[in-house]
């Protein structure tokens, strides 16, 4: 991880290669001030400058052509800049040779996502999180990039055996380090089991806030619960889930509100898994509130994103999911009508905005609808020997009718889909 001095900012320049071979359909100019938004959300860097670099195809050497880096190397030697941040991926060769020609630090989308992550994490787990995929990510970079790197270590063979290079040295100590935090972290997730199983005996729906990072769900987490959840116009503000118990307004249900880390595009794959557990708390949800920027001029790719991301986590279809079109108060008044007009035709849509509370009364009654009409009748028959699930039905309220039978009990029972699986556990 690298580390800033208190004294200067570190001056860094941002650089989104365009390359045209690739063809990603993303409009560079955006990509741009997303990666900007990036380097901007880590403290001790000051952003310099920022450049979209068109490529015809990335040069595997060096990324950049001959003609190319020496015109930039003139730009990075003019303004002083100290760490060149390159939004995409660089190889660790290429990352090694760009270092050397240019003498400055250089790091990928991958690295300084990590740096953010490192720097945001609050939780035991979230930063044991942070730790796997850096090393994981670490490893990759291991080439024969300085001279340590390069010798030979002798000696009696004791340790490492004759001839070991300081490389595989390298990898085997981060190999035992990740070993290390995995068990770690298995002992701090079964922690978090216990605690959701703990929570699995309320009997109050999860109602989960998703999106794109920077769509606003923590700002809409403090207007539903009134919490102080850090929420600032800055990219993976919350890192951490924040879970908080609120009686919806207007009478309406108890609920347990969770906010998530905000997703990417391109996430790097080493934090897609290590993520994976932060995000576990979407697959207990009875509902998802899907929250949109829908000011963003790429909102559309930003929401595909995150459905993408919602899908490879294993989310059900049948999970019910409101989609909040967020910043409606950044529209000018002709876009905003759109949107409205738009929203109002949907069933699962609410426009609205989150820092003006424009909106808010008809969301909190979608999701008031959404967690009580997802409940269903079933009749049960009990033995008279499963007191216990009797008694478990009864403590949460789910029991409508009972009447005793020649052989036990048969219920009437209204539930949600999630209270009939831990039912089955009981």
């Amino acid at each position: 991880m690298t580390q800033t001095t208190d004294h200067a900012d570190t001056r860094a320049w941002v650089l989104h290669p365009d390359i045209l071979s690739a063809g990603s359909g993303r409009d560079p100019a955006l990509a741009l001030e997303e990666a900007v938004s990036l380097a901007e959300a880590l403290p001790g860097l000051e952003v310099c400058g920022a450049d979209v670099v068109r490529l015809p195809r990335p040069h595997p050497g060096m990324l950049f052509g001959k003609g190319k880096l020496e015109e930039l190397k003139t730009r990075i030697e003019a303004d002083e800049i100290e760490l060149v941040l390159v939004d995409g991926p660089v190889s660790p060769v290429q990352q090694r040779n760009l270092e050397r020609a240019w003498g400055v630090k250089l790091l990928d989308r991958t690295g300084l996502i990590l740096e953010i992550f490192s720097d945001r994490a609050a939780t035991r787990e979230g930063v044991l999180q942070v730790e796997m995929a850096a090393l994981s990510y670490q490893r990759t970079r291991l080439v024969r990039a300085w001279t340590h790197l390069e010798r030979q270590r002798g000696g009696l063979g004791f340790v490492g055996g004759p001839g070991e290079t300081q490389i595989e040295a390298d990898r085997r100590a981060i190999d035992e380090q990740l070993v290390r935090l995995r068990r770690q972290l298995e002992k701090v997730v079964k922690t978090r089991e216990l605690h959701r199983a703990s929570r699995a005996k309320v009997p109050f729906p999860i109602v989960a806030l998703v999106g794109y990072t920077n769509a606003g769900k923590s700002t809409l987490f403090n207007r539903l619960t009134g919490a102080e959840v850090m929420a600032r116009d800055m990219l993976f503000a919350t890192l951490d889930p924040t879970m908080r118990r609120i009686e919806l307004p207007g009478g309406g249900p108890e609920v347990i509100l969770s906010d998530t880390v905000g997703f990417i595009s391109d996430l790097p794959t080493e934090l897609v898994a290590a993520f994976r557990a932060t995000l576990e708390e979407v697959l207990a949800a009875d509902l998802i509130v899907h929250v949109r920027d829908i000011s963003h001029p790429e909102t559309a790719e930003q929401a595909a994103d995150v459905r993408a991301i919602l899908d490879s986590l294993g989310v059900r279809e049948t999970t019910p999911q409101i989609e909040v079109w967020n910043k409606i108060d950044r529209l000018d008044d002709e876009a905003r009508q759109a949107v409205l007009t738009r929203a109002a035709r949907s069933d699962n849509v609410q426009a609205l905005s989150a820092v003006t509370g424009e909106g808010m009364d008809a969301l909190i009654e979608a999701i008031t609808a959404g967690v009580t009409e997802a409940t269903h009748v079933s009749v049960l028959r009990l033995g008279f020997d499963a007191g216990r699930k009797r008694a478990w039905l009864y403590e949460r309220g789910l029991v409508e009718e009972e009447r005793q039978t020649e052989d036990g009990f048969e219920l009437s029972v209204r539930w949600s889909a999630r209270q009939e699986a831990q039912f089955g556990q009981v």
